[in-house]
């Protein structure tokens, strides 16, 4: 049995129920992680990058551990949003039900044509920065340093913290 990585999945959704389509992501992570614990951060909205004529995001992200490869993780990723009716190819940066990233896998650096992991936009997107402070203050992206440094050194955003409807 392969080993268990502790991987950190970037979560957004702007069309339909924003906040449903996240919690649909999460538990179906569950089925993905080794032990069936998927930690969550809290939810945030943020502007969406690209087109503005677009609505907002609620953006989020997750760890759980998992014996998945990184392409395999990938891949059950891309079902999961094409579940919650996700449709690709799409333009870069248009609205979408689901989108899910691979953040972090380990402390791995891949490059693939498919798969870049650290994603590169983690140092320079709040929206991904503060769900991972949220998860773990002292997380480090390789190459890159701690999560709350990387975060503090962008300054002022304007991510909100959205509450919650109801607990899932």
């Amino acid at each position: 049995m392969a080993s268990a990585t502790r991987v950190h999945v970037g979560v957004g959704s702007n069309l339909g129920d924003r906040v449903a389509h996240v919690d649909a992501a999460w538990l179906a992570m569950a089925a993905l992680s080794s032990d069936g614990v998927v930690g969550r951060s809290a939810l945030y909205e943020s502007e969406p990058m690209g087109p503005a004529d677009q609505p907002d995001y609620v953006n989020a992200a997750c760890r759980f551990s998992t014996t998945l490869s990184p392409h395999a993780l990938l891949a059950a990723l891309q079902a999961i949003e094409r579940r919650e009716g996700r449709v690709r190819p799409a333009l870069r940066w248009t609205a979408r039900t689901l989108d899910l990233d691979v953040l972090l896998y380990g402390d791995r650096v891949i490059k693939t044509p498919d798969l870049v992991v650290p994603h590169p936009g983690i140092a320079e997107r709040a929206f991904v920065l503060q769900p991972l402070v949220d998860l773990d203050p002292s997380l480090v992206v390789p190459g890159r340093g701690p999560v709350s440094e990387l975060l503090d050194a962008l300054g002022t955003h304007s991510l909100r913290p959205l509450a919650r409807r109801s607990p899932t």
